[in-house]
C-alpha cells in the first residue's frame, strides 16, 4: 500500500475552519442538520481527493478504461446506423458481415473496459477507506480525556462504521458516475451531429428534468442528513443500554427502556422512509420523461423519414442514443441517494479527524529518558472547565522512592491531580516536573515509560491472562509476567483458570472477581517496571483479606519507585511518607500522618473519631470539624 495521506503535513490538507477552541469542537458533533447542510459541498469532496491521491495510476489507469467502456457504448447505435443505412439498404452482404464481426468487437472492448474500471475502483475505494479508518482510529487513541467523557460510544462507532459504510458505497460507484456524465455529453454531441433540428426537438424536454432536480435536490439532501442523525441517535442509545445493562436489569428498566428505544428507531424509521421516497421520486419522473422523448423522436423522426428528408437509420439510432441518454440520468438518479448519505457521512468522518489535539506534543519535545523519580507540582491550576478551576495552587514534591498519599472527601480533586502527573490534562496554570523537565517539554510517550497507573476500576481486556498482564509491556516474557503475579499473589488463582495464563478473559474480565481484577492489573504495573507509580483508590473495591495480600505485594512494588496514591482508607496510608489532604481543590494540611494526627485539622479528628475513609464524610465534614469549608 502506498503512503497514509495521514502523513502528509496538515498544512496541505484541505480542511475546513476549526473552531476557537476544542470546547466548541465537542459540541460541533452535534450539531444541526441546517449547520452540516451548510458545510457540507465546500469541503468533502476536497478531502475524498486527498486522500485519493496516493493512487492517482490507478485512478488514471480506470478513468482511461471509463473512456474506453464510454466511447464503445456510444459506438454501438452507430454502427447500426451505418448497417442499415448502407449495407442493408445497398444490399452488401460483405459489409454487413465487417459491420457485425466490429460490433462482436466493440462489445467485447465494453465488456473488457467495464471489469477493468470495477476491479481498479473497488480496490481503490477499499484502500482509501483503511486509510480512512486507521485515521479515524488513530484519532480516537490520540485525542484528550476530556473528548472521550463528553463523547458518546454510540457516537463514535455510528461514524467509525456506519458512515465508512456510506463512503464505501459511494466510492464504489463513483466510477460510474463519471462514464454516466461522459456518456450524456457524448450523446447529445452526436445527436447535434446527425441532425440538428430533431436533436432540438427531442432535448428540449431536458430542460423540464433539471428543474425538477432543482426543487428536488435540497429536500432530499436534508432528509439524508436527518435519516444520518437519527441513525447515530439510535446507536448511543443502544450502547448505553448494553454497556449498562447490569443497572437496567436490577433497576427493572426493561419496559421503559424498551418504549423509549422504540420511539428512537420509530424515528429513524420514519426518517429512512422519508428520505426513501425521496430518492425514489426522481425514477418514475426520468421513466416518463423517456417515454416522451421516444415519443417524439417516433413522430417527428418518423414523420421526416417518410418524407425522405433523414435515413431511416438516423432514425434508429435516435431512437436507441435517446433511450441511452435516460439510462445515465436513471443510474445518476439511483446513486444521487448514495451520494447524499455519503457526502453527510464524509462530512461527519473529516468532522472527527479535523478535531485539535488538546494535549500534543510540541515540535521540539524530546524523551524524558532515563529518571530518578522526582515529581514537583508548582502552583497548579486546573479545570476542566477554564473558567470553574477545581484546583487551584497545588504545589508538593514527591522525593525520589516516596510514597505520597493523597487523600480527602469525594470530589475534593484527588484524581484530577493524578491525571494531571500522567498529562491526561494540560494544567491551566503553573508546572509539573519529572526529575526537572516540564511534562508539557518531553513527549508523552516517554512520560508514559517512566509512570505506571492502577486504577479504582481496573479495565481487562478479551485477551488471554499473560497478554493482558504484558499489555504495555509486549517484550515482557511469560517468566516474567509468571514472576509478577507471584509477587502481588495472583499466581494461584491465575493457575485454577481453565487454562491458566492462556486463560482468555470474558468481557472486561467479567469472568475474574473484582478483586482478582485488580491483582491482574497491578502485576500489569510491576511488569512494566515505571519509575512512577500512579495508584488511584486501587484497594478500594477489594475485600479486606485481599487487601492484606495486595498491601504485602506493594512494598515489594514499591520499593525504589516514586508512588502518587489516592488513599481509600486510612489504615492503608500510615506508613506513607508524606499524606497531603485535599478538600475543594486545594490542600489543606500536609505531613506524615503522626505529625497530621497530633494536630488539630481533618485528618486529626477523623482519625481520633475513628472513621476509616474521607468517603464517609464526603458530605458532612464541616460537621466533623466545626470548620466551613471556605475558612479551613
Amino acid at each position: 500500500m502506498t503512503s497514509n495521506p495521514k502523513n502528509a503535513p496538515a498544512s496541505k490538507q484541505p480542511k475546513r475552519q476549526r473552531p476557537a477552541n476544542a470546547e466548541e469542537e465537542h459540541s460541533s458533533l452535534h450539531e444541526s442538520d441546517e449547520e452540516m447542510f451548510a458545510q457540507l459541498d465546500s469541503t468533502v469532496f476536497k478531502r475524498f481527493f486527498y486522500y485519493a491521491s496516493p493512487y492517482k495510476k490507478a485512478v488514471l489507469v480506470a478513468t482511461l478504461a471509463v473512456i474506453g467502456f464510454t466511447f464503445a457504448n456510444l459506438s454501438l447505435p452507430l454502427m447500426l446506423k451505418f448497417g442499415i443505412d448502407n449495407a442493408i439498404r445497398e444490399g452488401d452482404t460483405n459489409l454487413l458481415h465487417i459491420i457485425a464481426i466490429s460490433l462482436v468487437g466493440i462489445a467485447g472492448v465494453y465488456w473488457f473496459t467495464n471489469f477493468l474500471q470495477s476491479v481498479l475502483i473497488t480496490r481503490v475505494a477499499l484502500t482509501v477507506l483503511y486509510d480512512i479508518r486507521a485515521d479515524m482510529f488513530l484519532q480516537l487513541q490520540r485525542l484528550a480525556l476530556s473528548f472521550s467523557d463528553k463523547t458518546p460510544i454510540g457516537a463514535l462507532m455510528s461514524r467509525m462504521f456506519g458512515d465508512v459504510g456510506a463512503l464505501q458505497e459511494m466510492l464504489e460507484s463513483s466510477i460510474e458516475i463519471i462514464g454516466d456524465v461522459l456518456t450524456l455529453f457524448g450523446i447529445i454531441v452526436i445527436l447535434l451531429v446527425l441532425d440538428f433540428q430533431l436533436a432540438i426537438v427531442t432535448l428540449a424536454i431536458v430542460p423540464a428534468l433539471f428543474l425538477i432536480r432543482v426543487i428536488w435536490q435540497p429536500i432530499a439532501r436534508r432528509a439524508f442528513l436527518r435519516m444520518r442523525r437519527n441513525s447515530s441517535v439510535v446507536g448511543v442509545y443502544l450502547d448505553q443500554n448494553v454497556s449498562g445493562i447490569r443497572v437496567v436489569q436490577a433497576l427493572n428498566r426493561q419496559e421503559e427502556n424498551h418504549g423509549i428505544m422504540t420511539g428512537k428507531v420509530r424515528t429513524f424509521f420514519w426518517s429512512a422512509v422519508r428520505a426513501s421516497r425521496l430518492g425514489g421520486v426522481l425514477m418514475p419522473t426520468v421513466e416518463l420523461m423517456t417515454g416522451a422523448a421516444l415519443a417524439i423522436v417516433l413522430v417527428v423522426g418518423g414523420g421526416r423519414v417518410l418524407s425522405e428528408s433523414i435515413e431511416i437509420g438516423t432514425m434508429v439510432a435516435f431512437l436507441l442514443y435517446v433511450q441511452r441518454f435516460f439510462e445515465p440520468i436513471r443510474t445518476l438518479t439511483m446513486h444521487y441517494a448514495l451520494l447524499q448519505r455519503a457526502v453527510a457521512s464524509g462530512h461527519r468522518i473529516f468532522e472527527l479527524l479535523d478535531i485539535p489535539l488538546e494535549i500534543a506534543d510540541k515540535p521540539d519535545a524530546k524523551p524524558i529518558g532515563e529518571v530518578e523519580g522526582r515529581v514537583e507540582f508548582k502552583k497548579v491550576t486546573f479545570g476542566y472547565n477554564p473558567e470553574r478551576p477545581i484546583l487551584r495552587n497545588i504545589s508538593f514534591v514527591a522525593e525520589p522512592g516516596q510514597t505520597i498519599a493523597l487523600v480527602g472527601p469525594t470530589g475534593s480533586g484527588k484524581t484530577s491531580i493524578t491525571a494531571l502527573a500522567h498529562r491526561f490534562y494540560d494544567v491551566q496554570d503553573g508546572s509539573i516536573t519529572i526529575d526537572g523537565h516540564d511534562i508539557r517539554d518531553v513527549t508523552q510517550e516517554s512520560i508514559g515509560g517512566v509512570m505506571g497507573m492502577v486504577l479504582q476500576e481496573p479495565f481487562l481486556f478479551s485477551k488471554t491472562v499473560l497478554d493482558n498482564i504484558r499489555y504495555n509491556t509486549v517484550n515482557a516474557t511469560r517468566e516474567d509476567v509468571v514472576a509478577a503475579c507471584k509477587i502481588i499473589g495472583a499466581h494461584d488463582f491465575v493457575m485454577q483458570l481453565e487454562n491458566g495464563y492462556d486463560t482468555t478473559l470474558e468481557q472486561r474480565g467479567s469472568n475474574l472477581s473484582v478483586g482478582q481484577r485488580q491483582l491482574l492489573s497491578f502485576a500489569r504495573a510491576l511488569v512494566a517496571d515505571p519509575k512512577i507509580l500512579v495508584l488511584d483508590e486501587a484497594t478500594a473495591n477489594i475485600d479486606s483479606y485481599t487487601e492484606r495480600i495486595i498491601q504485602d505485594a506493594l512494598k515489594k512494588l514499591l520499593e525504589g519507585r516514586t508512588a502518587l496514591v489516592i488513599a481509600h482508607r486510612l489504615s492503608t496510608i500510615r506508613n506513607s511518607d508524606q499524606i497531603i489532604v485535599v478538600r475543594d481543590g486545594e490542600i489543606v494540611e500536609m505531613g506524615t500522618h503522626d505529625d497530621l494526627v497530633a494536630s488539630t485539622g481533618l485528618y486529626s479528628q477523623l482519625w481520633q473519631t475513628n472513621y476509616t475513609s474521607f468517603d464517609d464524610i464526603a458530605d458532612n465534614a464541616d460537621d466533623i470539624t466545626g470548620i466551613p469549608a471556605s475558612n479551613t
